[in-house]
């Protein structure tokens, strides 16, 4: 039985958090995209890249959903990170979920130095 938007978030997020990119990109669809301001990451070696990046710019991640709004296959997040480099105040993501994965997200966020 394919997972609800709901638990693929879930696990999802503990993913992101525990710093497991075997297991987060297995949350993508092989197809899957993400759309962020600096470009498009088709597929989930792309999106492995991308995450990799976000890794390395907010070590040790402590991440606070403001607002998770999901109906039928589609959520629309609101967040906030905090890490030992830098913040993220104003983090908004949008998924969309087919067959129990993301096939497609959106991140938009800006990332503030630590002074």
């Amino acid at each position: 039985m394919e997972q609800t938007p709901q638990e693929t978030f879930q696990r999802h997020v503990a993913a992101l958090v525990a710093g497991d990119l075997d297991a987060l990109v297995s949350d993508y669809a092989e197809d899957a995209l993400v759309l962020t301001a600096t470009g498009e990451y088709r597929g989930r070696d792309a999106i492995r890249e991308l995450f990799e990046g976000l890794a390395n710019a907010l070590p040790q991640l402590s991440l606070e959903a403001k607002s998770a709004v999901f109906a039928d296959n589609l959520l629309l997040l609101r967040w906030s990170a905090d890490s030992t480099l830098n913040t993220v105040p104003d983090g908004v993501d949008t998924f969309v979920f087919d067959a129990g994965l993301i096939q497609n997200q959106t991140i938009s966020c800006t990332l503030t130095p630590k002074a």
